[in-house]
């Protein structure tokens, strides 16, 4: 076994993690700490909550601390990227608790919050900055930073960064950086054509892989249950009130795909009786960082998040993450289980799955080369969804009442029983009808916004054994001795409209003329 004093770092640094009860280093520390003090550049792979962060940071600081020298006006030494602010605020901290027996100042800048402050903070200087790219351009075009004698270069979640849109800005950050700088990239997952990219800004990388790409936490116990996107919302409650009640869940986070959908399930789950928060995008800054707090805190058991969330996010005490719906990147997938079983604790993964999802759990499942157990429906779902407040009750029995209710063709055209994503439910048909029902009163609009022609028959006439091409000439028109609806008024006037419209400038000798003449009976 090693300690982190055998890795030859500065006595200031030792100290610090004495005080935060840190002896000995994980595995991707254990291989990073002794080439990065060397001066290499590094690619270093490893499954989220294995300590990545302080694999960076202490090398660093002490490379910094070993050669001391004054702060240049509107500079920094060491820059830190991170795809997300609330991990670039998690690095800074981390970075401030590991340097407090040092003389560096680390500052951390990111948007949502004005930037006049944060270029007034960067006057003077700063020994180490953490950035997000965006607001790390933006003073730079304002004059307010410049990276021109940065001496290292940290990347964190470089696979996020360069395939979720930041590859622009990465190459211009890399074009104002010094080409003699010290690059380093960590990770979770690194597939190759993303490593090949970031080969444009590495020199002859030390390359750290402790675990297997894309492998999940081995103490996660990993659950999935199939059932209809409408009936997830009174499961999900009905799950979290049972193990907030055995006093089983700490901390729990529920990941969506959108951001409105976040809303809606921290919606649900409060009217449920189950203090939940969301954290996104749309959020503002103040707000996101009230939502993690009260979580981290344990005020708030359950935070509904987006992705955003499972990038790098240290809160300690999280037993539980639900997918409430299963990722579509499945690499996505590590990064939110990976919340839980953190520093050696045990946690459960528990996944939602409707029909159109099962393609992404299999390819989750050939990713991870882990399936999960399957986790049937409470006995008395229905009994149960049925006392829950109107807003998460709906949705489950509306959807025990498409069950009973009878299908046109056999599986509704689909392997899976027609979409469960609140799609249709009518077994493929694009007028709304269940088979063999009658038509709908309302005329359809073609791709012009006008109505279809042919439905400008009342819903019971008998349809027209007509060629449709001969419908363009409209010979398959009829006239009907029942007062004229609202809706046929209105499709006559279309009609007309459309008429006038396409009537020929000259004389119709042409075919293409007579089709745009729209005639109305």
């Amino acid at each position: 076994m090693s300690y982190f004093s055998d890795l030859g770092l500065a006595e200031p640094i030792l100290r610090a993690l004495e005080t935060k009860g840190y002896t000995d280093p994980t595995p991707i520390q254990r291989q990073s700490i002794p080439a990065l003090l060397e001066g290499r550049d590094l690619l270093g792979i490893a499954q989220t909550g294995t300590g990545k962060t302080a694999a960076f940071a202490l090398p660093s600081l002490h490379r910094l601390a070993a050669d001391p020298q004054p702060r240049k006006p509107a500079s920094c030494r060491m820059l830190v990227l991170s795809p997300t602010r609330e991990l670039a605020a998690q690095i800074a901290d981390n970075m401030k608790g590991y340097a407090k027996n040092l003389r560096l100042t680390v500052d951390c800048v990111f948007g949502g919050i004005p930037i006049g402050k944060q270029a007034r903070r960067l006057v003077p200087g700063v020994d180490i900055l953490v950035a997000t790219p965006g607001r790390l351009l933006d003073l730079i075009d304002n004059r307010a930073l410049t990276i021109g004698r940065t001496e290292i270069f940290v990347l964190d979640e470089a696979d996020q960064m360069m395939d979720l849109g930041f590859i622009h800005a990465l190459k211009r950050v890399a074009n104002l950086l010094p080409a003699k700088r010290q690059s380093l990239f960590f990770s979770a997952t690194m597939p190759k054509s993303i490593e090949d990219l970031g080969k444009q800004f590495i020199k002859n990388p030390v390359r750290v892989e402790v675990a297997p790409q894309s492998t999940t936490a081995e103490r996660v116990e990993q659950f999935v249950s199939f059932l209809n996107q409408p009936e997830k919302q009174a499961l999900l409650s009905l799950t979290i009130r049972r193990l907030l009640a055995e006093k089983q869940l700490d901390r729990g986070i529920v990941f969506t795909r959108t951001k409105h959908g976040a809303d809606r399930v921290a919606r649900n789950l409060s009217a449920a009786g189950i203090d939940a928060r969301a954290i996104h995008g749309n959020k503002s800054q103040a707000q996101r960082t009230a939502a993690l707090e009260a979580f981290r805190q344990g005020s708030c058991p359950v935070l509904v998040a987006t992705d955003i969330a499972a990038r790098g996010i240290d809160v300690s005490g999280v037993s539980h993450v639900f997918n409430f719906e299963l990722p579509n990147v499945p690499e996505q997938y590590v990064h939110r289980i990976g919340r839980t079983a953190r520093a050696g604790a045990d946690g459960v993964a528990i996944s939602f799955c409707a029909p159109d999802e099962k393609p992404y759990l299999r390819d989750i499942e050939r990713l991870t080369k882990v399936k999960p157990d399957v986790m049937p429906l409470p006995e008395n779902f229905l009994a149960d969804a049925a006392r829950l407040p109107a807003p998460v009750r709906r949705a489950a029995e509306d959807t025990d009442m498409r069950r009973d209710q009878p299908r046109g063709r056999a599986g509704g055209g689909r392997r899976d029983g027609g979409r469960s994503d609140g799609g249709r439910q009518d077994g493929g048909r694009r007028d709304g009808r269940r088979d063999g029902g009658p038509r709908q009163d309302a005329p359809r609009a073609d791709n012009r916004g006008e109505p279809r022609r042919d439905d400008t028959r009342r819903s019971d006439a008998p349809r027209s054994d007509t060629p449709r091409s001969a419908d363009r000439t409209g010979q398959d028109r009829r006239r009907s001795d029942a007062p004229r609806s609202d809706a046929a008024r209105h499709d006559a006037g279309g009609e007309a409209a459309a008429k006038r419209r396409f009537r020929p400038r000259g004389p119709a000798t042409t075919g293409q003329h007579r089709n745009k003449v729209r005639r109305v009976v």
